[in-house]
Formats: C-alpha cells, structure tokens, sequence
C-alpha cells in the first residue's frame, strides 16, 4: 500500500512539473515568435536597463541614425539603423569616454551585447534586443 501511495504522489508531481514546465516553455516561444516581425518604431526613446547591477544602470537613448547612453561609467556613442517593419536593430562603431570604475564589467558587457543585438521586440514599456532568437538585453522605457 506504501508503495501505491508513492507512485500515485510521484504521478502527481510528475504531472504537476510537466505542466510548469510546457506553460514556461509557451511563454517563452510568445516572445520570440515575435522576433523579427514589425514592432513599434524606437526612434527618439530613452531606456534603461531591466536588470538590478552593481552601481549606475546603463542606459540607452535612441535617434535617428545614432544611439548614446551611459554604460554605467562612461558616456557612449554609435551609429544605429533600425527598421520597425522588420524588427532590426544594428547598432556599430560604438565609442566611449574612458573613465575607471568600480565595475566595469557590467558596462564591458553592456556595450559588447548592444554591438551583438541584431532584431527587437517591444513589449509595452520594456524593449528587448536579441541576436537571432537569444535575448540579449532586456530595457524599461524611461
């Protein structure tokens, strides 16, 4: 009896874990179906990072033909091409200050994943920038 009672809890998990698991798998596959399909034109907008870092949070501002920001540290500067029909996003020649700081890892790591970022997806206030269908960077609109 011992041991029914075990498989029927172990059934129950199971099931209840397969379940968890499809639902979080669905959400995910939501957002990036929407990767490279038309979004809502980010031109002339200002963001900041989602993520809770160590220190200033990066931000991003966004005009026509550049972008500019803060990575934390330093002021940064570059060239941008988005087209919101196809959801693109290129961001290239990014330059900065040259200021030391604390943490300088988490600017490194900004500034690397704006240069790797090649489509967007806006969901309400948050943008969200991925190279192919891998998210890369995730944005609250300021």
């Amino acid at each position: 009896m011992k041991d029914n009672n075990r498989s029927s809890v172990k059934s129950i998990f199971i099931a209840v874990f397969a379940a968890g698991a499809m639902m979080s798998c669905s959400t995910m596959g939501t957002t990036a179906s929407k990767v490279g399909t038309a979004q809502m034109n980010i031109l002339n907008t200002q963001w900041t990072l989602a993520d809770d870092v160590k220190g200033k949070k990066p931000t991003l501002v966004i005009e026509t033909g550049k972008l500019t920001g803060n990575g934390g540290c330093n002021n940064y500067f570059g060239e941008l091409t988005t087209d919101a029909a196809s959801g693109t996003f290129t961001a290239k020649n990014i330059g900065s200050t040259k200021m030391a700081c604390d943490s300088m890892e988490t600017e490194k790591s900004f500034l690397n994943m704006l240069n790797e970022a090649n489509s967007y997806v806006v969901k309400g206030n948050v943008l969200e920038l991925y190279k192919g269908k891998l998210l890369l960077l995730k944005l609250n609109r300021l």
